[in-house]
């Protein structure tokens, strides 16, 4: 890895080895001892102080005196600590100049060359963002600068699909697992875009992306759940799955599968929006590995649910014959596995019971 990446460390790769053995917090390095200096209580007022704070930080017991740090260890250490902190500062320059670019207004009667170039200025700007953005101090960064505020705004909307899907896809990327920053995102109105981008757009690298940013931000996120069903989410998953864009249909369901696992208390919802029958329905299609994924969320579905179980066994479903179909077309097939290990799992759950009675608690 390099110092100077945007995503991981800027620390140099090599530790020069400590003066002897393990010692359990560095050395006292001639700063104030234990016996009452009065500097040693004052926060640090720079680099410096910041490394005799951590040459002196040590162990909790006061004896034996730790061994001093070497003077390389002691320069390394030092060198590590201002190219991270170098680092950082050129990256929020780096962030600040691309919101410059895309805060400025579209040339509105440009010619066709002029504005080809203007377009490929700002996509270059969310991909540098996007990059940087990876690392979750910048994208921290990023939203104090205020940046979240222009993609929602302007970007997501945005006449060019290559402006709309890099937008989308920086937000899922600054918001990935980072609480503040999705109830940024949402307070914004986010969500509501970008579900009508999944469900209307006809670029499907914008649907891809805008998925991909919904994901980020209902997965794990209580208040963003809670807005995708205001918002009728499950509906456009739903009519995600049925398009004929694979990668789509895959990460729906893949989508649909952990909000069933992480949230069973919607069961009773998706089934009253009918999603047993429309989950039966794509297992119908021509068999494809999409299939995977959509008999994992319809084991989800029925997982300790007896409603959703008992509208598996209804008789014009035929769901039990194309199970043991399906079972019987994957057998051979060592790629399918999990498929089948689906399959198998929906009839011992759904087939297995005699009486709907035993279902019941």
């Amino acid at each position: 890895m390099s110092d100077e990446g945007s995503r991981g460390s800027r620390l140099p790769l090599a530790l020069p080895p400590a003066s002897q053995g393990c010692s359990s917090g560095g050395g006292g390095g001639g700063g104030g001892s234990s016996a009452g200096g009065s500097d040693s209580s004052r926060p640090p007022r720079n680099l410096q102080g910041l490394l005799q704070m951590a040459i002196t930080a040590g162990s909790e017991e006061p004896d034996p005196p730790p061994e001093p740090m070497s003077e390389e260890r002691r320069q390394w250490l030092q060198e590590a600590m201002s190219a991270a902190f170098r680092g950082q500062r050129e990256e929020v320059e780096q962030m600040k100049s691309c919101l410059r670019v895309l805060s400025q207004p579209m040339p509105p009667t440009a010619g066709e060359a002029e504005q080809a170039a203007d377009q490929q200025e700002r996509e270059g700007a969310l991909e540098l963002l996007a990059d940087l953005c990876e690392n979750m101090d910048n994208a921290a960064d990023f939203c104090q600068l205020s940046g979240m505020h222009l993609l929602v705004g302007r970007y997501l909307e945005a006449g060019a699909a290559g402006l709309r899907w890099r937008a989308a896809q920086l937000i899922g990327t600054c918001s990935q697992n980072v609480a503040a920053i999705q109830e940024q995102v949402l307070g914004l109105g986010a969500l509501r875009k970008l579900l009508r981008l999944l469900d209307r757009d006809a670029c499907d690298t914008v649907r891809v992306k805008a998925l991909f940013a919904i994901s980020c931000l209902v997965r794990e996120q209580e208040a963003g759940l809670l807005q995708f069903l205001r918002l009728d989410g499950f509906s456009v998953l739903m009519r995600a799955m049925q398009q004929q864009v694979q990668k789509l249909k895959v990460k729906s369901a893949f989508l649909l599968q952990n909000l069933l696992v992480g949230h069973p208390e919607h069961k009773g919802t998706l089934c009253s929006m009918g999603m047993v029958q429309q989950l039966v329905a794509l297992v119908r299609t021509e068999h494809s590995p999409f299939h995977e994924h959509v008999l994992g969320a319809l084991c989800s579905l029925v997982t300790d649910f007896p409603q959703g179980v008992r509208e598996c066994r209804e008789p014009e479903l035929g769901l039990e014959e194309l199970l043991r179909h399906r079972c019987q077309l994957l057998q051979q097939h060592e790629e399918y596995q999990e498929e089948l290990e689906f399959c198998e799992k929906l009839l011992q759950t759904c087939f297995s019971s005699p009486t709907d009675d035993s279902m019941d608690r």
